[in-house]
């Protein structure tokens, strides 16, 4: 038995031969001519009913019977002999009656690629169709066009008080706004919740006399940011009650490192982008302390600006980047240092030139792709500076008044706008909110907002609205019915509710004069008489009750009263003798005790039966040889 024989016995004669091999290309290729040939030939056998249809079922052909152009009236051709020019007509030429002028003329019109009849005449594209397109050609021109894409077709007022709204926070999803101002108040508004009275529903004064300086949402949403004139920065939960507060620093420590917060007021604060926990605050001191909220005993982190020289300097205010992995800060020297948030030594970008030295550096922001930061000056100018090369700005606008230390710049949601308020003075012009285009830096467009300062500014990426806080107490949103959601839109379409109108109970009367007496209802009197009767009722007037004379009734002591000590005062006050002379006081006695002796006389009966008392003596001035100046002073 040989080799292969065992093998195949065993079980194993396919071990060891190498697998098989295919060859797509090649099986896709034989499918394809299989498709096109099965379907060549189910259309000539279509062709050929339809001629025997046409055809009279005589013998002999007619020579004008109406044939398809090329083929034969009697369609004789073999399928081989003409198989290629079959395959390039089918696909190339209609089968059936050609087609009406109209109907040929909107299928040269349609695309090539179109599958189907044409339409009849009078029907175009969709109605669906036609409006996507023009709103794809829409969305080209804002795509061109970016002043199309804000949203100031309409607005709303809320009245946040008299005075600067000098903060503003809107909540990552957009449901509730915050405000807080110079009246030290702060207000929580739900837009769900309004309606078109556009009320708060709460107010409070978390830092009780400190004017509001930052309030800002973490990034879940949950609690609140709110820095104030303080020493101290407090969290509060979506309702507005406090959740932590950080500890104060110790003032009379040099090295500000070794404290455990802030000594001086806070400037501003923000939270972290990514890390819902931690937040960083810049304070007079001259640090940036960053914080953990599960920790309100001491700092996180400690970043200490410094001068040219070396000295410290205040920051203003301060900002992390969009990853949360830098830091970056304004100093009032003009500079803007950044550091590494794990880094607190050294800066990893400055520019001592930043800004005029002496102006408080209102605002830094960066935009969304993180590569572009944003300072608003308080030498009336507004730049952006290219991360990648921090030595010069990319763009500078001058002319924009900046009176308030918290005066905002941010970047619309698509990164090709820039805005930014401007201050006046109260009553002399209008406050304008201001758009620049990022490359350029051209003002592409403005909005008159109010008669006072616009300080605070935000453009809510989701809901599509901008939110301006001015210096007359009130906040506007401006929104597009079209491009905005939700929002202020939620409550501008609810009617006010009506005023709750206090629930007294009155009694009706109803006039029966044919009623018998016990069944008339008692007339309602006058209520002079009333009262009247009421005073002189002892019950109802309280009439208090008069003295007891004599020796008391009722349970009450009489006017002199019934105890031991009311008796001996009384006594006292009526006893009238005189005891000037203490021995005439003893000897008016005498006579009594001799005639009635009872407590001295009988123990002196036998031994001194009589008493013997001193004769009177007149007394007699005795001279003094006294001095004069040793005599005692009457």
């Amino acid at each position: 038995m040989t080799d292969p024989d065992i093998g195949a016995i065993m079980g194993f004669s396919g071990f060891g031969k190498k697998a098989r091999t295919f060859d797509l290309e090649a099986i896709f290729e034989q499918t394809r001519r299989t498709a096109i040939e099965r379907s060549r030939k189910v259309l000539e056998e279509e062709e050929r009913s339809v001629d025997g249809s046409q055809d009279p079922p005589s013998c002999s052909g007619r020579s004008d019977s109406p044939t398809r152009k090329g083929h034969s009236g009697h369609s004789a051709s073999s399928p081989g002999a003409n198989g290629s020019d079959n395959d390039s007509n089918s696909s190339s030429e209609g089968i059936g009656p050609a087609l009406p002028s109209q109907l040929c003329r909107l299928a040269v019109e349609e695309d090539e690629d179109a599958v189907g009849p044409p339409l009849p005449p009078g029907y175009g594209k969709p109605q669906c169709e036609t409006d996507d397109e023009e709103e794809d050609e829409e969305d080209d021109d804002e795509d061109e066009n970016p002043v199309k894409r804000i949203p100031d077709s309409h607005e709303i007022t809320l009245t946040h008080g008299k005075k600067t709204v000098s903060a503003l926070g809107l909540d990552p999803s957009g449901a509730r706004l915050v405000t807080g101002g110079y009246d030290y108040e702060v207000k929580l508004w739900d837009f769900a919740g309004m309606d078109a009275s556009l009320q708060a529903f709460r107010s409070l004064q978390p830092c009780e006399c400190h004017q509001i300086k930052s309030l800002q949402y973490s990034s879940t949403g949950d609690v609140i940011l709110c820095v104030a004139g303080s020493a101290q920065a407090k969290v509060l939960d979506r309702d507005g009650f406090q959740v932590m507060e950080c500890v104060k620093g110790d003032q009379y420590i040099v090295d500000q490192a070794k404290t455990k917060g802030h000594t001086a007021m806070l400037n501003t604060g923000i939270w972290h982008p990514k890390i819902k926990e931690e937040f960083v605050t810049c304070s007079n001191d001259g640090t940036v302390r960053t914080w953990d909220m599960n920790n309100e005993k001491k700092h996180k982190n400690v970043f200490k600006p410094r001068s040219v020289q070396g000295k410290r300097v205040i920051p203003t205010t301060c900002v992390y980047s969009r990853d949360g992995k830098l830091i970056a800060a304004a100093c009032q020297d003009g500079s803007i240092q950044i550091w590494d948030r794990n880094m607190n030594v050294h800066t990893k970008f400055h520019n001592r030139q930043a800004h005029v030295p002496g102006t408080d550096t209102s605002c830094l922001s960066f935009s969304y792709d993180g590569n572009t930061l944003a300072s608003r000056g308080g030498d009336d100018t507004i730049k952006t500076w290219d991360m990648r090369n921090f030595r010069k700005p990319l763009n500078v606008a001058s002319g924009l008044p900046n009176i308030f230390p918290m005066t905002d710049c941010c970047f619309s949601p698509d990164n090709k706008l820039l805005i930014t308020g401007t201050s006046v003075k109260r009553g002399q012009e209008n406050g304008k909110l201001l758009f620049f285009d990022r490359e350029t830096f051209q003002k592409l467009y403005e909005i008159e907002v109010t008669d006072a300062s616009v300080i605070r500014c935000l453009w809510h990426p989701k809901l599509n609205q901008i939110m301006v806080g001015t210096g007359n107490g009130l906040a506007k949103v401006y929104y597009h019915p079209g491009k905005s959601q939700r929002g202020a839109k939620l409550c501008v379409v609810k009617t006010k509710r009506k005023a709750k109108q206090s629930q007294t109970v009155t009694q009706d009367y109803v006039i029966t004069p044919h009623a018998l007496p016990m069944f008339r209802e008692p007339r309602q009197k006058s209520t002079r008489k009333q009262l009247e009767k009421d005073r002189l009722d002892p019950i109802k007037s309280h009439k208090p009750e008069p003295p007891v004379s004599g020796p008391g009734r009722g349970g009450r002591v009489g006017t002199h009263g019934g105890t031991l000590s009311s008796f001996i005062v009384k006594n006292i006050a009526l006893d009238k003798t005189d005891d000037s002379n203490p021995r005439e006081a003893i000897l008016r006695h005498a006579k009594e005790a001799e005639q009635n002796p009872y407590w001295v006389a009988p123990a002196y009966v036998k031994t001194q039966p009589h008493a013997v008392f001193a004769a009177v003596e007149l007394e007699e001035e005795v001279e003094d040889d006294e001095p004069e100046w040793k005599k005692r002073r009457l």
